[in-house]
């Protein structure tokens, strides 16, 4: 069914017609079926058989006959090779690092902002590279899982993966997460993403006000969606009930695609939410407050948390990092070839169009920034614990 190809069993009833010549009568077949030379045929067809079947395992043993190319195919080549050929042991490395496919982790369901991000970025980078770049997703633990085997990861250019901030700073800091911040070395930051509470358009709460009073009359009644724990949608509901003085049930989901689909369900009374999002779904919400210093361009009539007296700002850094240990001139290489993206004016459109905020922050940018930040996250981790 899936091949589109449909069989037919003989039909062996049809008669004679259906399965070729009839069998001539008992004891006339040895003469009339063993044509002159009958030897010198079965004995050329059995060289003919021999010489096919070498024939077969010399091309099978090249590696580079069979689809997808094989090891030896995937070592020919900087970008030969299939994301599974194993291109990566028979092709070696070359400058430092690995030559073969590059794979580029996804921590978070697919169709949330770190795919988005990887998909609009993959094909540029094969052309930068001249490589392969397979995508895997490496969903759980609100990024956990996938950060954890980027660190046991080859220090070589073989694996990035993509990395979120604050997620890579307070999950060390609160929990085993079998990773730690310095363990990851940050290529570039690319990208942000202001967060903000929004409810349905059907909701009752129609300000910022409303909610604040519903939250102080009915603690905890109120549920507040967000992408994992430890992470900038944590952070933000946690803010918001200290500088509010009201109580938040945070519900954590494994990534923001499935946090806006319970949300639009309705499983959810609100949500901290990606501004991207906030843009796409800006017709079924009311956004009743922007974690910006400024209100945010996609969503201009949204009006942000410092007008209306609570000083919250919070919002997620993506970018991609590699194992601690990996070559400088890896590094580099992988550093120029996202920088180029991230500068591309036609790129930076589409995320703007589509509500992000872009970033191009170098390498050593970025590990200055993450530093900066992870002090002012260290003083929330009591609140957290809460």
């Amino acid at each position: 069914m899936g091949s589109g190809i449909r069989t037919q069993p003989p039909a062996w009833g049809a008669g004679p017609s259906s399965l070729g010549p009839a069998l001539p009568p008992a004891g006339e077949h040895r003469r009339r079926w063993r044509p002159a030379g009958w030897r010198r045929l079965a004995g050329l067809a059995v060289l003919v058989l021999v010489l096919a079947l070498a024939g077969c395992s010399a091309a099978g043993g090249t590696g580079g006959a069979a689809p997808g190319g094989g090891a030896a195919a995937a070592g020919s080549s900087p970008g030969g090779g299939g994301a599974g050929s194993g291109g990566e042991a028979a092709g070696g490395a070359g400058a430092g690092g690995a030559r073969g496919p590059l794979t580029y982790l996804v921590c978070f369901d697919p169709g949330g902002q770190s795919d988005i991000e990887a998909r609009r970025q993959q094909p540029h980078l094969e052309r930068l590279l001249g490589r392969q770049v397979a995508i895997e997703y490496k969903v759980g633990g609100g990024g956990a899982l996938c950060w954890s085997e980027l660190v046991r990861s080859r220090p070589d250019g073989s694996v990035v993966a993509g990395i979120n901030l604050p997620h890579i700073i307070l999950q060390p800091l609160q929990q085993q997460t079998g990773y730690r911040t310095e363990q990851i070395e940050p290529v570039v930051l690319f990208q942000s993403t202001p967060l903000g509470l929004a409810v349905p358009a059907s909701s009752p709460y129609r300000t910022l006000d409303e909610f604040i009073a519903a939250a102080k009359a009915n603690p905890g009644a109120i549920t507040v969606g967000g992408s994992g724990t430890f992470s900038g949608h944590h952070v933000a509901t946690v803010r918001l009930e200290k500088l509010a003085g009201i109580d938040l049930t945070y519900v954590p989901f494994s990534g923001a695609a499935p946090q806006i689909t319970a949300f639009l369900g309705g499983h959810v009374a609100a949500v901290f939410a990606n501004s991207n999002d906030l843009v796409k779904y800006r017709d079924r919400i009311r956004v009743l407050g922007i974690a910006a210093d400024e209100r945010f361009p996609g969503l201009p009539g949204a009006p942000t948390f410092k007008e209306q007296g609570i000083d919250l700002v919070e919002r997620i850094d993506r970018g991609v990092g590699v194992p601690a240990g990996t070559p400088p001139q890896v590094i580099a290489e992988l550093e120029k070839a996202f920088l180029t993206i991230a500068r591309d004016p036609a790129i930076r459109a589409q995320m703007e169009e589509q509500g992000f905020v872009p970033l191009a922050m170098g390498h050593a940018e970025s590990k200055a920034y993450i530093e900066h930040v992870t002090a002012t996250y260290k003083a929330l981790v009591q609140d957290l614990e809460q």
